[in-house]
């Protein structure tokens, strides 16, 4: 071992490791010396926000973890829930920002993979993806470049793997022009019948390397991800990984067929830190140590120093903790699918993570030092909102906007009709048709897709286990990621509790019941006031909305420091978006349906309020603020975001997914962002089916926020004609008051029109030319 302890490192050394001086100080305390090169690396990556939560890790305690259903929580690579009937359901979301924006393909390349073996590690054979992406606006050629390469890198991966990316949410916004959100989420299902963990336990066992080789890239990408984007890290393409979808397939059936021998005690992907994490977070787990020789590494570039074996992010690779004696009973099932497996260390009683190399210590560091006991930072509240969000709040439309009358609305000296307004917003890229998107992603791979992607406010995956079991054949998983970013930035205690509840509301509208959920908590800098109370209430909200609709956090990630330094050298961070993955079951696949009308004749209801609530000041009605018409429109961000009413919300939910599984439902649509005008229009433009609709009006309404405002706790459902009576009596005894009869379905390739209750005419359109404008927008926008 190189002599230790003589020679400290200077502040930039120090620095260019992301260890802050007084972090350093503390390394040095513990190992009663300075460290070498190698360990230095290590601590720089295990003591970064993206491994060991620092700034998040006391926020992420007030989460709810446990229930009915849950079986894995937070701690380990995936959550695991009971699907009941002997199924279990492993799933997990998790970020690639940085890497994204440096190098998109293989940025959003890398995250798909990534996230997918979080889930094969836990013994469960993947099903579907799901992603949540943000970019800036499509009108910047670098955002386009971006948004490209994203989605070509995502199609790559996750067609040729042979899972199914089976729905996701795209949002557009010019903060996040410099800082684009890639996350990505995935389901599987449990083959295994013990789930793997990942704590090495048994003095003596030896530890597997298994995959693909190792070489210097992805060097240092923990690190990378915890540190604010600037003109440097565009060339810092070393952290960002290299991946291989076809090698992947192969270790998904390698891992799975070696899980199934009993010989794996324990089982860690190596993801962010690589070699580092994998064998610290092992060892401290299962309270012991690990001994690795970097000389039995297969590696794939020659020189390699023991620096880079350890922070290498090298794609495809496992490490295991077999049983004494079986070991090359696993190495040969990974020879066989045409991967490396060789013995590169064992588990040892003390609990360090020694690390040799050419016959010497290269590294020895305490494993609960690097995976455990880390710096965590209680950082102070601010006492009262920010000026941004105390001047938002106070944002009044009638004081701020133009009056409106029948026909229209003054926009900035310009009359513009409501027809004119509804297409404009159609056009919106946020609200547009993602189909130029998910046209690329193979979303019928494994024959399991049941709703696809655009048709629905969420995707449901038939849950097919390989001894198909006849009770187990119609039950279906629904998924969904949400969140509104504008409206956690403006208030991120109500915005974070939307974002849960539109999440479960998703579900419910195709018949699911919420199970539980996963986070990824995209965010700005922590050590900067507004962005730790950005942060901090944001979990709050999250924790208490979760308890309110009884779906625990089984695990996620933490996404800080997405910030990027403007024209003046200034940090600008996004807007805060916590991303809310959600599962839900579906006892009969039979028994859902989708957001488009279904035939004409059917008879529409809006759910979760009444006459009397949607004209007049209540939680129930909908406002201007925050909404995607006041940003697109108005070019303005400000006002409050809806308040969830829990009871409310619930109920409604309820009767969406009674309706459904009693055959009475044969659509169902939640209103999010555009308002009932976008809701209805969406659900005229899947089948081609127009609507009459009659809306009641007082005379102190705006029209605008009428047709466009956004509410919290809404469905729009259609019901045969011949069912109302039974609907309606079930809706007066469970949602009381809180419904509306609001039009019918129109004839194939007629108009949405949308009336006043005194027959007066807001909207009239043909569905056509909605359709044309919602499905063209984004595609347009691509050519320069």
């Amino acid at each position: 071992m190189s002599e230790i302890g003589s020679t400290p490192f200077s502040a930039e050394e120090i620095a260019a490791e992301g260890i802050k001086p007084e972090e350093y100080q503390e390394i040095v305390n513990r190992l009663g010396r300075h460290p070498n090169k190698a360990e230095l690396g290590m601590f720089g990556v295990m003591w970064s926000e993206h491994c060991c939560y620092k700034n998040s890790r006391p926020l992420l305690s007030q989460f709810p973890t446990t229930g009915d259903r849950v079986l894995v929580g937070p701690g380990e690579n995936a959550g695991v829930v009971d699907l009941g009937n002997g199924l279990r359901l492993a799933f997990k979301i998790e970020s690639h920002n940085h890497p994204s924006a440096v190098e998109p393909f293989q940025g959003a390349a890398t995250g798909v993979g990534g996230i997918l073996r979080d889930i094969f590690t836990m013994g469960a054979r993947p099903i579907a993806i799901l992603n949540s992406l943000r970019f800036g606006n499509l009108e910047n050629a670098r955002t386009r470049r971006i948004f490209q390469g994203v989605v070509e890198g995502i199609s790559h991966y996750g067609n040729c793997i042979g899972v199914p990316t089976v729905a996701g949410e795209i949002y557009f916004d010019r903060a996040y022009a410099g800082n684009p959100l890639v996350n990505a989420m995935a389901l599987g299902l449990m083959e295994t019948d013990e789930i793997v963990k990942s704590g090495a336990s048994g003095i003596g066992n030896p530890v597997l390397y298994v995959g693909s080789t190792t070489g210097r890239d992805g060097m240092g990408g923990a690190s990378f991800a915890s540190s604010e984007l600037t003109d440097d890290s565009m060339d810092d393409r070393p952290a960002v990984q290299v991946g291989d979808p076809f090698l992947e397939k192969s270790l998904v059936e390698a891992c799975l067929e070696a899980f199934k021998t009993g010989a794996v005690v324990a089982a860690q992907d190596m993801g962010a830190a690589g070699l580092t994490c994998s064998t610290s977070e092992m060892a401290d787990k299962g309270g012991v140590g690990i001994e690795l020789d970097l000389d039995l590494i297969p590696a794939r570039e020659t020189g390699m120093t023991p620096y880079e074996y350890l922070l290498s992010e090298s794609q495809e690779r496992m490490l295991f903790v077999a049983s004494k004696g079986r070991e090359q009973e696993l190495i040969d099932i990974f020879h066989r699918w045409g991967l490396h497996a060789v013995v590169a260390g064992a588990v040892i009683e003390e609990p360090v993570v020694r690390i040799l190399y050419q016959g010497a210590i290269a590294a020895e560091v305490t494993a609960t030092a690097l995976a455990d006991d880390t710096p965590i930072y209680k950082r102070e509240l601010l006492k009262e909102p920010p000026a941004y969000a105390q001047k938002a709040a106070t944002w009044e439309a009638d004081d701020e906007l133009p009056g409106c009358d029948y026909q229209g609305i003054d926009v900035q000296g310009t009359y513009k009709t409501w027809n004119e307004i509804l297409l404009q917003l159609l056009d919106t890229p946020t609200i547009a048709s993602k189909q130029w998107v998910y046209r690329q992603y193979d979303h019928q791979v494994q024959n399991n897709t049941i709703l696809l992607p655009g048709g629905a406010d969420a995707a449901v995956v038939r849950v097919r286990p390989l001894d198909a079991k006849p009770e187990n054949c119609n039950i279906g998983v629904a998924a969904t990621t949400d969140c509104n970013p504008r409206y956690v930035y403006l208030d991120p205690y109500e915005g974070a509790k939307a974002a849960v509840a539109e999440a479960a509301r998703n579900l419910s509208c195709v018949g699911a019941e919420p199970l539980a959920v996963t986070d990824n908590l995209n965010f700005g800098s922590p050590e900067k006031p507004v962005g730790y109370w950005q942060l901090a209430n944001a979990c709050r909200g999250i924790a208490d909305a979760c308890r309110e609709m009884s779906t625990p956090v089984t695990g996620g990630n933490v996404s800080l420091y997405n910030e990027t330094l403007d024209s003046d050298g200034n940090p600008q961070p996004i807007y805060p978006t916590p991303v809310i993955g959600m599962v839900g079951l579906v006892p009969d696949i039979a028994k859902i349906c989708g957001q488009s009308w279904q035939q004409a004749g059917d008879i529409i209801y809006l759910l979760g309020t009444d006459s009397q609530l949607i004209t007049h000041h209540s939680p129930q009605r909908s406002s201007l603020g925050a909404s995607e018409y006041l940003a697109a429109i108005y070019n303005t961000v400000a006002g409050k975001p809806p308040v969830v009413d829990f009871d409310l919300e619930k109920n409604v939910q309820a009767a969406c997914r009674h309706g459904i599984r009693q055959g009475w439902i044969q659509s169902a649509h939640d209103l999010a962002e555009g308002g009932l005008a976008i809701a209805l229009a969406e659900a005229c433009i899947g089948n081609n089916f127009g609507a009459d609709i009659n809306l009641p009006v007082s005379e102190s309404q705006r029209l605008d926020e009428l047709l466009f405002g956004e509410v919290a706790s809404q469905i729009v459902v259609s019901v045969n004609s011949e069912m109302t009576a039974a609907w309606e009596a079930y809706l007066q005894s469970n949602l009381t008051d809180c419904w509306m009869r609001i039009g019918t379905v129109g004839e194939a390739e007629s108009n949405l029109n949308i009336l006043t209750n005194d027959n007066l005419s807001l909207i009239n359109v043909k569905i056509r030319m909605l359709s044309d404008t919602w499905s063209q927008a984004i595609e347009s926008k691509l050519v320069p």
